[in-house]
């Protein structure tokens, strides 16, 4: 069952892709080996629980038949009365229905145990990320420091992902992280939400280890625009309302221009009150990460991080969220991730990361003149549309 729910996710999340390059007749195919599988499968299955009533029945009638056998001679030779012969009989059916009642269960419960077994799985994982060492402290301006931070995915991992990590941001600063594909740079990110433990050194916010914050509050005050964007089933409203719960209409409204959503909110059919199909299918790409820029901008947090989450805008529109981030939340510390020099180059520094590590940390034009790889890719990115003169 879960090879035929697997099969369809992916080809109802893929559809466009599988018309894209004519795949249909193969995802067919591919589709068909599992629900055969499926079908193979339960026609066994059903089979063998179809005889459970019959070879049940059968037993049961059998006892019958042999009690009356048994116990007719009896009567008839006076060695037993029908009172008793009722009786026993009456017994024997009760624990044969029983027994019946049970062959049921039983069938159910083999069913059951597989779903239990993944059930339990999760529910007896112990959590690696705790709060048994956080303290009633609160983030209040936002500065961060790594301090030779080592991180790998698994314990058993041969190579660590990101190694001997060290950088300082000052609070209000913003700082631009780019480097290739690959280069780990959303995983630096996650690490200061704590959404992965590191190895070895430190990660502190306003002076403290992060571990020191419990993770709602560490979480709530860290803004958090990831790659791919998440929008829920609902009004525009509702998911902007997810920053703020309570939010006001004039912190929406002022949220909605910073992230230019004021740009196209009015053309949508019912402005912030329109109905947003699974996942904002109807919206553009464009639009769906300017929304998820002003909910986190709505959240109000000490730290904003911005996951390569303008890469579906031009750079007009890129350059007018950078501003109105600018002018109105100033103290705010801002990471920006991105491919894009023109992306990162109005920031405070900026940081490359190349293989895991940080190769360097300056300024745009003191990177531009000192750094290799930074020349490459700005030279690189002129040639293919000229962003940065």
């Amino acid at each position: 069952m879960d090879l035929v729910n697997r099969a369809i996710q992916e080809n109802l999340r893929a559809i466009r892709v599988v018309k894209a390059y004519v795949r249909g007749e193969y995802e067919t195919e591919k589709f068909g080996e599992v629900n055969t599988y499926l079908k193979n499968t339960s026609e066994r299955s059903f089979s063998l629980a179809a005889l459970n009533m019959p070879a049940m029945q059968f037993v049961m009638y059998g006892t019958i038949l042999s009690i009356l056998w048994f116990g007719g001679n009896l009567v008839i030779g006076e060695h037993m009365k029908v009172g008793a012969l009722t009786s026993f009989l009456s017994y024997v059916l009760q624990v044969l229905n029983s027994l019946m009642m049970f062959s049921n269960v039983f069938l159910l419960f083999t069913r059951s145990l597989t779903s239990w077994r993944r059930i339990s799985e999760v529910l007896v994982e112990e959590p690696e990320i705790r709060d048994d060492r956080a303290t009633d402290i609160e983030i209040t301006r936002g500065g961060i420091q790594f301090d030779h931070v080592y991180f790998k995915y698994r314990e058993t991992a041969k190579e660590y992902v990101l190694s001997d990590i060290s950088f300082q941001i000052l609070p209000g600063q913003t700082v631009g992280i780019i480097g290739q594909t690959g280069a780990a740079k959303s995983t630096l990110v996650q690490l200061i939400q704590r959404l992965y433990e590191i190895n070895s050194g430190e990660i502190l916010i306003d002076g403290q280890p992060i571990y020191k914050y419990t993770q709602d509050h560490l979480r709530e005050a860290i803004g958090m625009v990831l790659q791919k964007n998440t929008l829920f089933s609902g009004t525009v409203k509702e998911n902007l309302c997810w920053g703020k719960e309570n939010a006001s209409d004039e912190e929406i409204k002022e949220a909605c221009r910073i992230a230019c959503v004021d740009e196209f909110i009015d053309r949508l059919e019912a402005g912030l009150d329109t109905v947003l199909g699974q996942g904002g299918v109807n919206l553009s790409g464009g639009q769906k990460q300017r929304l998820c820029i002003a909910r986190a901008i709505l959240k109000k947090p000490r730290i904003l991080i911005l996951d390569d989450s303008t890469s579906a805008l031009d750079t007009a529109t890129e350059q007018k969220i950078n501003d109105g981030l600018k002018d109105a939340l100033p103290d705010m510390t801002k990471i920006i991730i991105s491919q894009r020099i023109s992306s990162v180059s109005h920031g405070d520094q900026i940081i490359i990361l190349d293989d895991g590590k940080v190769n360097a940390v300056g300024t745009h034009d003191e990177l531009l003149n000192n750094n290799e790889i930074y020349r490459d890719i700005f030279e690189s990115q002129q040639k293919g549309g000229g962003l940065l003169a």
